[in-house]
C-alpha cells in the first residue's frame, strides 16, 4: 500500500512539473510571438530620428497631454513614472493613472528622472527636455534613452501639418512606437466623430460670440489666432476679440483693448497654478471691467487648462465650449 502511495505522489509531482513546464513554454512562445509581431519603425520628429526595434518598456511622461494619450491607448503597463499635471486627469483615465508612480509634481531633476530607469521619455512641451529641447533629447539618446516631442510643440518644431493633424499624427506615432496602431486609429476616429457630431448640433453660427480667452493678468495674456486654443474656440462658434497673428500660442495685450472690444463671453482656464475662481474675482471686483458685457451678464466659461493643449481632449474641448456658448442647441 505504501509503495502504491509513493508512486501516486511521484506521478502527481511529475504532472505538476510537466504542467509548469508547458505553461512556461507557452508564456515564452507568447512573448516571442509578441516580439516577432512588432515591425521595427523609424520615427522622425523635432530634428531627431529614432528607430524602434521593440516597444519601450519603461516610459516616463512629463506632461499631462502625453500622459493622457498613453492612458487613452491603454499603455499604462509600460509607464514607470509621470510628472507635471496641469489640472485633473480625465475621469475615464483616473483608475489607470493611479497605477503610475508620480515621480515629481513638476519637471523632475535629472537624478530623479534617471532614477526611474526609463527607456523612453515622452514630453508634450519643449520645457520637458530643458532649455534646448533638441540637445536635451540628444543627451538622453546618448544614455540609451529614446524620447518623443510632438511636431506641434510650441516654437520648436516647424508645423508641417495643420493643428488637428498634428494631434492625429502624434497619436499615430505613439501607437506605432508601442505596436498598437489599431488602437491609435480607433482613438483618432472617435475624436473625429465627436467633432463631427458637435458641428452637426451646433450648425451655422452668425454672428459668432465675441470671446476673450483670458490667460493671465498684468498685462493680460490671451491666445493667438494661429493657436490650437483659437481653433477650439472657432470650432465652438466663437470669435477671438484679438485677431493678431504671432508665433506661439499666446500674446500680450492691454486691458484698454479688452474693455473696448467688449467680449460677450470670457473663458477662464482652471489650472493648478491659477484657479479660475481667483480669475473671476479679478473681473468682478475691479470697477474698470464693469463695462464689459461678459462681466455684466456673468458670462464666464471655466474650462480646464488641459483642454487648450494638444492631446485627446480636443473634441471634448470644442463640445464643452459650444455647449456653453449655445446651450439651446444642445438640449
Amino acid at each position: 500500500m505504501k509503495r502504491h502511495r509513493y508512486i501516486n505522489i511521484l506521478i502527481t509531482c511529475l504532472l505538476v512539473v510537466l504542467v509548469a513546464c508547458q505553461m512556461q513554454v507557452k508564456n515564452t512562445n507568447s512573448k516571442q510571438l509578441a516580439a516577432s509581431s512588432f515591425n521595427p519603425i523609424t520615427i522622425e520628429n523635432c530634428g531627431i530620428t529614432i528607430t524602434y526595434k521593440q516597444p519601450p518598456k519603461r516610459v516616463v511622461t512629463l506632461n499631462q497631454p502625453a500622459t493622457e494619450i498613453m492612458l487613452a491607448l491603454g499603455l499604462e503597463a509600460h509607464m514607470v513614472g509621470t510628472a507635471y499635471l496641469d489640472d485633473r486627469i480625465l475621469p475615464e483615465y483616473q483608475k489607470s493613472y493611479a497605477q503610475v508612480p508620480v515621480i515629481a509634481q513638476k519637471y523632475p531633476s535629472q537624478e530623479v528622472l534617471l532614477g526611474a530607469e526609463p527607456d523612453f521619455v515622452y514630453g508634450s512641451f519643449p520645457g520637458a527636455f530643458g532649455k534646448d529641447a533638441i540637445s536635451g533629447r540628444k543627451d538622453l539618446l546618448s544614455l540609451g534613452i529614446n524620447s518623443y516631442l510632438p511636431e506641434g510643440a510650441i516654437e520648436v518644431c516647424q508645423r508641417k501639418r495643420g493643428l488637428l493633424e498634428n494631434i492625429y499624427s502624434e497619436i499615430r506615432d505613439i501607437g506605432n512606437i508601442f505596436g498598437v496602431s489599431d488602437r491609435a486609429l480607433k482613438l483618432i476616429a472617435s475624436l473625429q466623430q465627436e467633432l463631427e457630431d458637435t458641428q452637426k448640433k451646433l450648425g451655422k453660427v452668425n454672428p459668432p460670440k465675441r470671446v476673450f480667452w483670458y490667460a493671465s493678468e498684468s498685462p493680460p495674456y490671451t491666445i493667438t489666432v494661429d493657436s490650437l486654443p483659437n481653433l477650439i474656440l472657432e470650432s465652438a462658434g466663437g470669435r477671438n476679440i484679438f485677431q493678431q497673428k504671432a508665433n506661439g500660442t499666446y500674446i500680450t495685450v492691454n486691458w484698454e483693448d479688452v474693455i473696448n472690444r467688449n467680449p460677450q463671453v470670457i473663458i477662464l482656464s482652471e489650472a493648478s497654478w491659477s484657479p479660475a475662481k481667483m480669475q473671476r474675482q479679478l473681473f468682478q471686483t475691479n470697477p474698470a471691467y464693469a463695462k464689459i458685457t461678459a462681466v455684466q451678464k456673468d458670462k464666464f466659461v471655466v474650462i480646464d487648462y488641459s483642454y487648450s493643449t494638444s492631446g485627446v481632449r480636443i473634441a471634448k474641448g470644442v463640445r464643452t465650449l459650444a455647449q456653453a456658448f449655445y446651450p439651446e442647441r444642445f438640449k
